[in-house]
């Protein structure tokens, strides 16, 4: 990975596009209201890409498979941009996960291209009917609808902790026409006093309840991530409500050295750790 990095910036890619794990919040807003959701931002995840000049239209791709050209060409046209030039893009974001892989795609190729930032929350829903906020500078401050690409809400992030996650079960892509999620309106005013409270603890049942629901609602039947909990002595735990991304959640510096091998043997593929939340 340290290579990777290194070779991006040697080559002139563009800033990072960070992408996500899962989300602390997601649901309706109301029985018949629309999608919303808070997202659960991780720097380990990321896309970039770079642009130079060339007549016709290229897009080469490392790592996962995001993006198609027709999609770049699709947002080049919207934006009003060229159609042309020859397009790199490198991601380690992983498609069907619940990590924003197509999003922080359609953004760094965007950024690449230099489209305006006004136009990228209209730009991404265009092409993918359901976009993450990962445009935004500060994602986890706002209550998102997806389907609409609009800011219903802002809050505090949620305060600083310490993240275990992986992947459990096989990937699930987004279906922007999906709205079978459950009612979470109820959760969100505590959510607001949690986060202006700085209080971890709370964030994490609130997320906890939010995935718990879903699962309930959605499946999987078999998901072991609140035995994980207990095993670990986690606060509580997010998900991907659409995707494979499980995470759970600690007050910094308190992960047991063995997390990583106790998701392994629990089912959790591809276990990291990283920090995330507001340190202010």
């Amino acid at each position: 990975m340290q290579s990777d990095r290194g070779t991006l910036q040697s080559n002139g890619f563009g800033t990072r596009v960070s992408g996500h794990l899962g989300e602390w919040m997601q649901g309706r807003l109301g029985p018949e209201g629309p999608v919303v959701l808070v997202t659960l931002p991780c720097t380990l995840l990321y896309a970039r890409a770079k642009m130079t000049p060339q007549e016709d239209l290229t897009l080469h791709i490392s790592g996962p498979e995001a993006v198609t050209q027709a999609r770049l060409k699709r947002l080049l046209r919207s934006t009003g941009k060229p159609e042309n030039g020859r397009f790199v893009l490198w991601s380690n974001v992983p498609a069907g996960a619940g990590a924003g892989s197509s999003t922080a795609a359609l953004l760094a190729l965007a950024r690449a291209a230099g489209i305006d930032e006004d136009l990228l929350p209209a730009a991404c829903l265009g092409i993918e009917n359901a976009t993450d906020p990962l445009m935004l500078p500060e994602p986890d401050r706002v209550l998102w609808s997806s389907r609409e690409a609009e800011v219903l809400a802002r809050y505090k992030a949620p305060p600083a902790c310490e993240i275990v996650g992986g992947y459990f079960g096989q990937p699930i892509l987004t279906d922007a026409r999906d709205s079978n999620f459950p009612d979470i309106s109820d959760l969100l005013p505590a959510w607001q006093y949690a986060t202006d409270q700085a209080d971890l603890e709370y964030v994490a049942s609130l997320a906890t309840e939010a995935a718990r629901r879903t699962t309930l609602l959605r499946g999987p039947s078999e998901d072991p991530s609140s035995a994980i909990v207990q095993r670990l002595g986690a606060l509580g735990y997010a998900r991907a409500h659409t995707g494979s991304a499980r995470a759970f959640v600690f007050t910094p510096g308190t992960v047991p050295p063995e997390a990583e091998d106790l998701l392994a043997r629990a089912g959790i593929a591809g276990a990291f750790r990283f920090a995330t939340g507001s340190t202010s």
